[in-house]
């Protein structure tokens, strides 16, 4: 069949605006964690800290964000049904962070560095396009967190806001480092090996990893930098002066952790009588 002329000018433009970054949960080339995917093999177990942002950062009197509570970060994803299809409303599901709020968690073992992503962040995005975000930060002493790289190549010349119905969206595949990318179900991917050299961080021990959320506004006295040199504005919808203003936190799971204390011991004797074995069988 013959392809119209304007369908294959518009789909050339297409390609060309689309970022460098991996597209949303569902595309050739996601990096999207389901919650359902066999690589977790666990999630965060505690709040070590929990500090809420106001619900409009640029308002001297606003309200803070007060949607969910601490244990709705902690355990499984469940601010998505995959057998309805829809996110959940529940505030027992997600935690409101505000603008510039923060919320650290913590594991019965610590993350590893491993082969691959080694942890995964959820939010509770009802879609591909509308999306808050977070900077996302570890820790192997609980103290010092470092920061993973984030990338924002979202246009900044018009403020994405929910009530514009023209500049409402971000494209995922503009943005990368940054949990939030991927709709309620999905969780964002991070991989200790970027954060190799930090003499601070012990990446096979990490202990705690907190969230950060963006302020997504325009205006440079509140909004958020992302990693570029010279860093650009991250643009993402703001204000969101509600109870759920801000990145709104489902679950962290996990992708690589050390083996328990105990598991680590029959490991280690496991291996060492299959040493004692293979040395007598070669007298």
């Amino acid at each position: 069949m013959k392809v119209p002329a304007i369908f294959l000018l518009l789909l050339g433009a297409v390609r060309t605006f689309a970022g460098p970054f991996a597209p949303a949960a569902g595309q050739p080339g996601s990096g999207a964690v389901s919650a359902v995917d066999p690589r977790i093999v666990g999630w965060a177990t505690g709040v070590s800290a929990l500090t809420r942002g106001l619900v409009d950062i640029s308002d001297p009197q606003s309200p803070f964000a007060s949607f969910g509570g601490s244990a709705s970060a902690i355990g499984a994803a469940d601010a998505y049904d995959f057998g309805t299809g829809l996110p959940s409303t529940s505030p027992n599901t997600v935690v409101s962070l505000g603008d510039g709020g923060a919320i650290t968690l913590t594991f019965a073992n610590p993350l590893r560095d491993g082969i691959g992503p080694d942890f995964a962040v959820f939010e509770n995005a009802f879609n591909d396009s509308f999306l808050e975000l977070a900077f996302v930060e570890v820790s192997s002493d609980g103290t010092h967190f470092e920061r993973f790289p984030a990338f924002s190549l979202t246009q900044t010349n018009q403020q994405i806001a929910q009530q514009n119905s023209q500049f409402n969206a971000i494209d995922p595949t503009d943005i990368d480092g940054l949990a939030g990318k991927y709709r309620a179900g999905f969780g964002t991917p991070f991989d200790l090996g970027l954060l190799a050299g930090r003499p601070l961080l012990d990446l096979q021990n990490i202990i705690a990893v907190r969230v950060v959320d963006v302020v997504g506004s325009l205006d440079p006295l509140y909004g958020s930098l992302d990693s570029s040199v010279p860093a650009h504005l991250i643009n993402e919808p703001w204000p969101t002066p509600f109870a759920t203003g801000g990145f709104d936190l489902d679950a962290v799971a996990v992708l690589q952790s050390t083996p328990e204390p105990g598991s680590a011991l029959l490991l280690g004797v496991g291996g060492a009588l299959l040493t004692l074995r293979r040395r007598r069988g070669l007298r």
